[in-house]
């Protein structure tokens, strides 16, 4: 079998963009995969049209590790968010063409299931004023809908540091939230690396009362020394990740032990196969998998195998039931969030179809996101944000 093709679409919203892949072969199957960008769609279009002619075009799809390894490496210069979310695109499409041509789900290619279902937390669900009042009225909603985990930033567009009033305030939403959801959900509270270590520690302090089952990126991404600086000195477990391509950036974060979860997005990390790879390296050093997953119905789908197979996975991440929720008409088959869990997808592939009729209705609007804006929290949902 060989790949003859490769087809991309976009799909548009005020604040991101799916660009989905479609892989065609000489037997008729295609496969399907997704990523999603902020800001930076074209440069992934255009890196899949340099790789459709230099690597995809005429490859096995079923010869996975091989292509990865030639998109990744064949070009000699190192890559990074654009070149490995177009190699996640096409790795995902290669797996879901393996399990049509097998007639089987990837997560029985990949080793068969350790888990009947897969948990859940929602995002994207705090599109109000940041106020106790309504996040409050808003974290109801999630768990009235069976979500049993939610996570959210409080921060507003701080940076840095805070000042009392507004740490005050941040606060006071997390407060509420607790007291919206009760004892037994769990809370994730979202940094986005806004701040130095010292005040990601204060505000921790003060978090703790609440009981948060992690904070993420409290410090900015790019170094770990900072990061473990937090870890060491917080009694709340810190996760991040999702801005680490590549899972040799991992090794100095597994040796400072500066996080006790890591959240590769799988979008942006080579597929499923790379992250499969880190995950087990953080089995490792007992530190557990919570993939970061902005994207659609396809994009989910990969994470859902993902987490069927691998037994240090914590909890999916979950926008697309308060965030933009047509855009899961652009892939139907995925299954819905029950009581805070996905079921395990059963078809063969990844267990979804791309519409492409409703993508092609829905283009990109140039969508741009800033998370240092303020009111960046509507997401595009309020005239004036």
């Amino acid at each position: 079998m060989k790949i003859t093709h490769l087809e991309t679409f976009v799909l548009g919203t005020p604040w991101r963009d799916l660009t989905y892949v479609r892989l065609h072969t000489d037997d008729g199957l295609v496969g399907i995969g997704e990523t999603r960008m902020l800001g930076h769609t074209e440069a992934l279009l255009g890196y899949l049209r340099e790789a459709s002619t230099n690597h995809i075009v005429g490859s096995d799809p079923f010869d996975i590790e091989s292509l990865v390894w030639r998109m990744k490496h064949g070009d000699y210069g190192r890559a990074g968010e654009i070149a490995m979310s177009g190699i996640a695109c096409v790795e995902m499409a290669c797996w879901d063409i393996l399990g049509k041509a097998l007639g089987q789900p990837v997560w029985r290619l990949l080793g068969g299931k350790v888990r009947d279902r897969i948990k859940a937390y929602a995002n994207g669900w705090y599109t109000v004023e940041r106020t106790a009042e309504e996040f409050h009225a808003a974290a109801r909603t999630v768990v009235d809908r069976g979500y049993r985990a939610l996570k959210f930033d409080p921060f507003g567009p701080g940076r840095w540091e805070l000042e009392p009033a507004e740490r005050r305030r941040s606060v006071e939403l997390v407060e509420a939230v607790r007291d919206a959801v009760g004892p037994d959900v769990e809370i994730l509270v979202e940094m986005h690396g806004r701040f130095t270590p010292a005040e990601a520690v204060r505000i921790a302090g003060e978090l703790e009362q609440f009981a948060p089952d992690w904070i993420e990126e409290p410090v900015p991404p790019e170094n770990f020394e900072a990061l473990s600086k937090v870890s060491r000195q917080v009694g709340i477990p810190v996760a991040t990740g999702e801005r680490v391509h590549d899972r040799i950036e991992y090794r100095e974060l597994f040796a400072r032990q500066a996080a006790d979860v890591i959240q590769p997005d799988i979008g942006h990390f080579g597929g499923i196969l790379e992250t499969r790879k880190v995950a087990a390296t953080a089995e490792t050093h007992y530190v557990l998998l919570a993939p970061h997953n902005v994207g659609g119905a396809v994009l989910t789908a990969a994470n859902l195998h993902l987490a069927a197979v691998t037994g240090n996975f914590k909890i999916q991440e979950h926008f697309n039931d308060f965030a933009d929720e047509h855009v899961k008409q652009a892939a139907p088959g995925l299954p819905e969030v029950i009581d805070g869990y996905f079921a395990l997808p059963q078809a063969p592939g990844l267990g979804v179809d791309l519409d492409v009729d409703f993508v092609r209705a829905h283009p990109s609007q140039g969508a741009h996101f800033d998370l240092y804006a303020h009111d960046w929290q509507f997401r595009g949902t309020k005239e004036d944000a």
